[in-house]
């Protein structure tokens, strides 16, 4: 009876990085990205982000607006928005 090798052999992350982003579907996809935000007027170390809206709008909006401000998500109105109140469990009768 043979005994099952129990350690897996090490993932090699950055070979695997390296060949992701260096792949021909890596590079058209953040030129596309890098022209989106070429045309929006946006440079490195600016204060805005190119944030995606509903029906694939990109506009300028300010980092710390877009960051976390899913909205178009059920439930996340209520759960990001300012003020809003902890849920309170509901009382039992």
């Amino acid at each position: 009876m043979q005994k099952k090798n129990t350690m897996a052999a090490k993932r090699d992350y950055k070979a695997e990085y390296k060949k992701f982003h260096s792949s021909a579907k890596a590079k058209k996809k953040r030129a596309a990205a890098n022209a989106g935000r070429k045309k929006l007027g946006l440079k490195k170390g600016d204060k805005r982000d190119a944030s995606h809206k509903s029906g694939g709008r990109v506009v300028a909006e300010h980092r710390s607006k877009n960051r976390g401000s899913n909205c178009a998500q059920p439930g996340d109105r209520n759960a990001r928005s300012k003020g809003s109140k902890k849920r309170q469990p509901k009382k039992k009768r």
